[in-house]
């Protein structure tokens, strides 16, 4: 990896977290982290990016923020923005460009999941709250959604 910002050095770390994770061969993989800048000028304060192939996941993850009243919105992945985070010395470059950053980055983050649905989640904008100077907390009541309505889905049935 070609490091061209080491702001971004966040972004180095979660991709050992994910090839770790894989390694567990669990059924997903969903990460949330405060990634870029650029996803609080899409989204604003309030709206978490949900960066992901997987249709399934998507739907899933919607669902969940939408019982844990906690906004989030699907974003885009274009083939076109892979070219964006190549190298010309290595085999990615951390950062793309600033237009379309926080695309780049989840593309990035992609990278490091081959075999297992992944969905990566900006949570920039709402996981602070600049009126109190307060972290929010947000994607916790989506995750724990998540896991439960998953949970409640297999053989193994409700967690709680």
């Amino acid at each position: 990896i070609e490091v061209a910002n080491t702001d971004a050095e966040g972004r180095l770390t979660l991709a050992d977290a994910l090839v770790y994770a894989e390694k567990l061969q669990p059924e997903a993989i969903v990460d949330l982290a405060t990634l870029t800048g650029a996803c609080i000028v899409a989204l604003g304060d309030d709206v978490a990016g949900v960066f992901t192939q997987s249709d399934e996941l998507a739907a899933e993850l919607s669902s969940a923020s939408k019982k844990a009243r906690e906004e989030v919105w699907r974003m885009p992945l274009p083939d076109a923005y892979e070219e964006q985070i190549k190298s010309k010395i290595a085999d990615l470059v951390n950062v793309g460009p600033r237009a379309g950053g926080a695309i780049t980055a989840a593309l990035f983050l992609g990278h490091f999941v081959e075999d297992v649905p992944h969905a990566h989640v900006d949570i920039a904008g709402p996981v602070w709250n600049g009126k109190d100077s307060c972290a929010t907390g947000f994607g916790a009541k989506t995750m724990a959604a998540w896991v439960e309505a998953r949970a409640a889905a297999s053989d193994f049935g409700a967690p709680f």
